[in-house]
C-alpha cells in the first residue's frame, strides 16, 4: 500500500476504531516491520523484526483468516458470550465469570514482565490494526482488543479445566433452578497422539523423529510459522486467537501436547453455616467466612439491545462455589495462574534442548497436557503435566472431599523430577495417547507402585495398545515410516472385541433364529482383519455394533471415556452383544436399504461453511474418509456421526491437524491440516486439503526460505491489500 493510500485511510480508521491517530500511526509503523508470505496452500510464514513484531503479524494473519473463531474463543474466556448469543449463554458466562474479571486481568498485566507485557501489547495491536484496514468485518461485540485481555485464554487446550464445572448445576446453584439439561457425555475420544524417536532405531542414525497429531474439534486451529530476528522460528498450530505455537517445533526442539489423565483439578464439599448477613464454611475448629463478589454478565435480549443479570458468588480459599450436593456447598479447585501460563506457553517456542524445555517447565503452568519432545541433540521425552499439588493418598480426589477436614487441602506442587515422565529411555521411543505414563516407553517407563494415585484417572485405551504393538522392538525408523504408522489401520479394540461377538454368536443353539439372521454379517466380520478402508462393509457394521454395545453397558456418566472402552467386552453378556449386532443391523437397513454398505458411503467429511456450529446436509458434496473413531485404537482419529437431517455419518473432530517432522542439519516435516487454511468460503484455501487430509497424503512443509521460495502465493505487509 502506498503513503498516500494509508494516509488517506486514516479517518476512516478514526471513526472505525476509536484510536487516536497516534495510536493509529504506531499501528502502521509496526506493519512496517512484518512480512506475511502466504504459501501455495494459504498458510502464513510471518516475520518481525523483533518477538512483538512476529506476534503483530502472526495474529494479523489468523484474524485474515478466520476472525469469527478468534472472537468467538475470547467472548468465551472472556465471559462475554451472551453478548452475542443472548440469555442461553449466561450461564457459560458466569462459569467463565467466575476466576476471570476486567479487574483481575489488568492487575496480571501489570504484574506480567516487561517482554510479556509487549508481546500482549503486539497482540492486541495486531487484532485492532486487522479490524481498521478491514471495514466490511463486523465483529460480534469486540470492536477492540486491550492487551489484558490475551491472559483469559493462555494455554491452547481444546476443552479447558474449567468446562469440567457443569452448567445446569452452576445455574441451579445461582438461580435455585435449572433448566439446563446435564452435559451429555461424548464417548468420542478428545485428545491427541504424540510419538518421539530416537536416533538410537532410526534408519539412518540422524535426528529423531516426531509425530504431531492433535485430535481437537475441526478448524479448531491455524497452522502457521512465525519467526522474528529475536531467535523465534516456530512452525505448528496455533489455536484461534493466540500468540504461540501450541503444538509445533522449530529448528532444535519440537513438542506434542495430549491431553492428560492427571487427576489436578479437584472439588471440596464445605459445610457452609449462616454468619450475620453472609456465610462461613467449616475448616478444622474455624469457621471461615466465604468471599462475596458480585458478578454481572451482559447478554443480548430479542430486541437486539443489552441487558444484564447480577449474581453473588461465593468463593472458599479453594475456588468458587459452583453447586450444591447433599447439603454441601462444593468449592471448585483448578490452576489458576494466566500470566506464568502465557508465559510457559510462549517460552516452551523457543528452547534448543530439553534442559531448555524443563526450565520453561519449571514455571510449572501447565495443568492438562502431557508433552511428546524431542530435539536436534537426539533427545526424547515423555512429560507430564507440571501443575500438580501434593495431596493427601488417603482421600479420593475422583469425588468430592471433606472440606471441612484441612488434611484435604491442597499442598505445594510437585518438583518436576518427582513426576512419572520418561526421559530418552532406552528403548528408542516415547508415546503418549491420552493414556496413563505407565506405558510411555515400553518396559523403560515409570512403576505406578512410586507415584501417587492422583497422577493417572485414565489407565490405558487401545490407541495405547496400538502404539506399543507399532514401537515395541522396532528400529529403522524414517519419516516415511513414521508418517505410515500415523495412519496405520489396524484396530486392536476391534481385534479384541470381534471375536467375543463371533464366539456368542457360535455359541447359539443350532434351532436358535438368530443364526440365519445374523450368519450374513457375522460370516463377514470372522474374516475381517480389523483394518479399516474406505471400502469395508465389516467396518460399517463394526462401528454400528459397538455403538449399539455402548448403549447396552450403560457406563455413569463420569467414567472416563478410556476405562468405558477397556471394560466394555468384559462387562456385556454375550446375549447383549448379540443384541447390540440385531440392533446395528436394523440401523443400516433403515438408514442406508442394506447391511452390506462399504464404510466411506457412510463416514463423510463435510466443508460447506465457515460457520462455527456446521451444518451438513446428505445433499450437499462430501467425501468418503477410510479413517475411524479412535475409541477402538486407530491412531488416526475422526469422529463421526449422523447429524440433524443427515443419515451419514459426518466427522467434526480427530485429527485436525498432522505432522511428522525429522531433526538434523536441517529440519524437514510433511503436514496436513483438516480443509483447509482459511474460513472464507470463497478462498481456495477454504477446503483445498480436504482430499489429502482424507488421504494420509501429508504435504511438505515450507520451513526454510529456499522451500518457500517457488512456493509463494503473495508476500505483503499487513494493512496493504
Amino acid at each position: 500500500m502506498h503513503s498516500r493510500t494509508r494516509a488517506a485511510l486514516l479517518p476512516l480508521l478514526f471513526i472505525l476504531t476509536a484510536a487516536s491517530p497516534a495510536e493509529l500511526q504506531q499501528w502502521r509503523n509496526q506493519a512496517t516491520r512484518v512480512t506475511i508470505t502466504r504459501d501455495d496452500w494459504g498458510v502464513a510464514h510471518v516475520r518481525g523484526k523483533s518477538d512483538a513484531d512476529a506476534v503483530f503479524g502472526m495474529i494479523y494473519a489468523q484474524a485474515e483468516d478466520d476472525f469469527p473463531r478468534i472472537e468467538a474463543n475470547y467472548l468465551t474466556n472472556l465471559g462475554r458470550t451472551a453478548e452475542a448469543d443472548g440469555e442461553k449463554a449466561i450461564w457459560q458466562d458466569l462459569r467463565a465469570r467466575l476466576y476471570v474479571s476486567e479487574d483481575g486481568l489488568k492487575a496480571n498485566y501489570s504484574a506480567s514482565p516487561d517482554w510479556l507485557k509487549k508481546l500482549m501489547n503486539s497482540w492486541a495491536a495486531g487484532l485492532n490494526y486487522y479490524l481498521a484496514t478491514h471495514p466490511h468485518v463486523h465483529p460480534r461485540v469486540m470492536t477492540r482488543f486491550e492487551p489484558w485481555m490475551a491472559l483469559s485464554f493462555t494455554e491452547g487446550s481444546i476443552g479447558g479445566d474449567i468446562e469440567r464445572i457443569d452448567l445446569g448445576d452452576l445455574q441451579k446453584f445461582y438461580a435455585g433452578k435449572r433448566t439446563l439439561a446435564a452435559t451429555v457425555k461424548d464417548l468420542e475420544p478428545r485428545g491427541s497422539n504424540g510419538i518421539a524417536i530416537a536416533p538410537s532405531i532410526t534408519a539412518r542414525g540422524t535426528g529423531p523423529l516426531l509425530l504431531i497429531n492433535p485430535h481437537t474439534s475441526f478448524f479448531f486451529r491455524s497452522e502457521l510459522q512465525v519467526t522474528s530476528d529475536e531467535g523465534l522460528n516456530a512452525y505448528g498450530a496455533a489455536t484461534w486467537g493466540q500468540f504461540f505455537i501450541y503444538q509445533g517445533f522449530n529448528e532444535r526442539t519440537g513438542w506434542m501436547h495430549t491431553s492428560s489423565g492427571v487427576d489436578n483439578v479437584d472439588e471440596f464439599a464445605e459445610k457452609v453455616e449462616r454468619k450475620g448477613k453472609g456465610f462461613c464454611y467449616r475448616y478444622g475448629p474455624q469457621c471461615r467466612p466465604l468471599v462475596e463478589r458480585p458478578v454481572t454478565v451482559n447478554y443480548r435480549t430479542k430486541d437486539g439491545k443489552l441487558a444484564s443479570r447480577t449474581f453473588t458468588t461465593w468463593r472458599t480459599h479453594r475456588g468458587p462455589i459452583v453447586r450444591e450436593a447433599n447439603g454441601r456447598w462444593i468449592a471448585f479447585a483448578m490452576m489458576d495462574k494466566p500470566a506464568a501460563a502465557l508465559q510457559q506457553s510462549f517460552l516452551r517456542t523457543k528452547t534448543r534442548d530439553l534442559k531448555d524445555f524443563l526450565k520453561v517447565a519449571d514455571l510449572k503452568a501447565n495443568s492438562s497436557n502431557d508433552t511428546v519432545f524431542a530435539s536436534a541433540k537426539g533427545e526424547i521425552a515423555m512429560l507430564m503435566p507440571q501443575f500438580m499439588p501434593r495431596r493427601d493418598d488417603r482421600f479420593d480426589y475422583t469425588k468430592p472431599v471433606d472440606g471441612s477436614d484441612p488434611a484435604t487441602d491442597w499442598g505445594p506442587l510437585h518438583a518436576i523430577v518427582e513426576l512419572p515422565s520418561t526421559t530418552n529411555p532406552r528403548n528408542g521411543w516415547v508415546q503418549n495417547t491420552n493414556t496413563w505414563p505407565y506405558r510411555a516407553a515400553g518396559p523403560n517407563s515409570p512403576d505406578p507402585k512410586r507415584f501417587p494415585k492422583y497422577m493417572d484417572m485414565f489407565g490405558e485405551n487401545y490407541r495405547g495398545v496400538h502404539a506399543l504393538q507399532l514401537l515395541t522392538g522396532s528400529k529403522g525408523w524414517t519419516l516415511d515410516r513414521l508418517q505410515a504408522a500415523a495412519f496405520d489401520s489396524y484396530q486392536p479394540g476391534f481385534a479384541e472385541l470381534i471375536p467375543q461377538l463371533i464366539n456368542a454368536y457360535d455359541a447359539l443353539p443350532k434351532r436358535d433364529a438368530r443364526r440365519a439372521s445374523l450368519a450374513g454379517p457375522i460370516g463377514t466380520l470372522r474374516i475381517w482383519d480389523y483394518r479399516w478402508s474406505a471400502g469395508s462393509v465389516a467396518q460399517s457394521l463394526a462401528m454400528f455394533w459397538g455403538d449399539e454395545l455402548r448403549n447396552a453397558l450403560n457406563p455413569p456418566k463420569d467414567e472416563p471415556a478410556n476405562k468405558v472402552m477397556m471394560r466394555i467386552g468384559r462387562d456385556t453378556s454375550p446375549a447383549q452383544k448379540l443384541q447390540a449386532l440385531t440392533v446395528a443391523i436394523a440401523r443400516l437397513k433403515r438408514d442406508f436399504g442394506w447391511a452390506s454398505v462399504p464404510w466411506g458411503e457412510i463416514n463423510r467429511f463435510q466443508r460447506i461453511s465457515p460457520a462455527i456450529e456446521h451444518p451438513f446436509s446428505d445433499a450437499a458434496p462430501s467425501i468418503p474418509v477410510p479413517f475411524a473413531s479412535s475409541a477402538y485404537g486407530t491412531l488416526a482419529a475422526f469422529g463421526s456421526a449422523p447429524k440433524p437431517g443427515t443419515k451419514k455419518w459426518y466427522g467434526t473432530s480427530g485429527n485436525s491437524f498432522v505432522a511428522v517432522v525429522e531433526f538434523g542439519r536441517r529440519v524437514r516435516a510433511r503436514a496436513v491440516t483438516a480443509g483447509g487454511e482459511s474460513g472464507n468460503p470463497a478462498s481456495p484455501h477454504f477446503n483445498d486439503e480436504a482430499e489429502r487430509y482424507a488421504a494420509g497424503n501429508l504435504r511438505e512443509v515450507y520451513f526454510y526460505p529456499d522451500q518457500l521460495s517457488g512456493h509463494t502465493e503473495r508476500r505483503y505487509k499487513p494493512g496493504e491489500r
